[in-house]
């Protein structure tokens, strides 16, 4: 039998908001340290995960953490890689960058002055 974790994810949250809210670097520091416990055990993944949807625990992760991603991605739920623009078409401008020739931008609507009584 397993035993529970005795970190909470209300507690640390709450730990977070005081931190924030008073600038208590006690509560900033107790909270990072729980975090750091949830991050680095992989039995508490799913845990930490869930206590990241709080934008001030990502927060934390993102500054001195940086578990976050790394745990997704192990898991399989990192997001899939942006599709990269075919060969031909980076080939094509840089082609286009060297030889100086770059297209103008469509002439679209042209904006209204802000200024139209100093027109002349």
């Amino acid at each position: 039998m397993t035993r529970p974790s005795r970190i909470s994810r209300a507690r640390i949250v709450e730990q977070l908001r005081l931190a924030a809210r008073k600038g208590d670097r006690g509560a900033l520091m107790l909270a990072a340290e729980q975090m750091k416990t949830l991050a680095y055990t992989p039995r508490y993944w799913d845990k930490y995960l869930d206590l990241l949807a709080n934008p001030l625990a990502r927060l934390v992760d993102l500054l001195l953490i940086k578990q976050g991603d790394k745990i997704a991605h192990q898991k399989g739920w990192a997001r899939p890689k942006r599709a990269r623009p075919p060969a031909k078409a980076l080939a094509r401008d840089r082609k286009a960058a060297k030889s100086g020739s770059r297209r103008r931008p469509s002439a679209g609507p042209a904006q209204p002055s802000l200024f139209p009584d100093l027109q002349t």
